[in-house]
């Protein structure tokens, strides 16, 4: 019965919440642990002292504040669903927090580091690729599942901006540099050569169909090394990197909000610590009083 009401929560996330299915999995996943950690109990007689305990178990084997956070949630989302749909009484998870951990800091690169990491001669067809790839990226601020999954009528040149689809199948518009333009100005040749007949994604591989998210990863990193940047990069650095310097530039937090799609403005502050971390920067190089004798 509990893979049961499992399962129509699952589903329930995926048909009328319209997550992701990797989303999807990953509550799976959580959900899983749980019905590990409740044995031979019902679902209907677990209180809040048992989801302390399984806590507390789960962070004794190590689990990081953060990941625990995140089950936790999948947990609550759970049985709240369970009250509403399935006649549970009371969520256990109700009142509980998770421990709280360190908060890090994403990492960005300095502009000087980005431009660095872009200004790099395409030698090859899979060179100018991964120059749109990468200055799409770090122009319009986009994760590499909205790459992956951007699809040819998603770029509109004409406009200077791109339609996409990120979590929780929301779509937004965000704008497009020129940088990017020309790159992907010249990536749409060699695509039209290399792209299957039926593909409809923008970013494809020499098998003509659309790239992977671990693909894209693979490059970047191949990319850096040629560049001899001396970071371990990842695309998410090229959308914190983004997000950093719009905001070092503008002060504007509501419209990287809107740009990065962050449903909630907590999630876009975190890069005003970056901006305070620049600042600080420069305030200790330059000012008389802070400078080391």
């Amino acid at each position: 019965m509990a893979a049961e009401f499992r399962d129509a929560y699952l589903n329930y996330l995926a048909h009328e919440k319209r997550l992701s299915a990797l989303t999807c999995a990953h509550y799976r996943r959580d959900l899983d642990v749980l019905l590990d950690m409740t044995a031979a109990r019902t679902i209907a007689e677990l209180t809040g002292h048992d989801i302390r305990r399984f806590l507390a178990t789960l962070h004794g084997k190590g689990l990081s504040s953060r990941s625990i956070a995140r089950m936790l949630s999948a947990w609550r989302g759970y049985f709240t669903f369970l009250t509403r749909r399935q006649g549970l009484k009371a969520n256990p998870c109700a009142g509980l927090r998770p421990p709280k951990g360190v908060k890090r800091l994403p990492n960005a690169l300095s502009p000087d580091q980005m431009a660095g990491l872009l200004d790099l001669t395409a030698d090859s067809t899979l060179d100018v690729r991964d120059k749109a790839i990468f200055e799409l990226a770090y122009s319009s601020g986009l994760r590499v599942s909205e790459i992956t999954g951007l699809n040819l009528d998603g770029l509109q040149t004409a406009e200077a901006q791109v339609v996409v689809t990120g979590k929780g199948s929301k779509t937004r518009i965000v704008p497009v540099g020129k940088a990017a333009l020309s790159a992907l100005a010249a990536w749409m040749p060699i695509r039209a050569g290399l792209a299957k007949s039926d593909e409809l994604a923008l970013f494809v591989g020499r098998n003509g169909r659309r790239l992977t998210t671990r693909a894209v990863q693979l490059r970047l990193k191949t990319w850096a090394l040629r560049q001899g940047a001396g970071l371990d990069v990842h695309p998410h650095m090229l959308r914190h990197s983004f997000a950093s310097h719009v905001l070092q530039s503008s002060g504007d937090l509501r419209a990287v909000q809107e740009m990065l799609g962050h449903a909630s403005i907590g999630s876009t502050q975190v890069y005003t610590h970056l901006d305070f971390q620049h600042l600080a920067k420069i305030y200790d190089q330059s000012h008389p009083r802070a400078k080391r004798r």
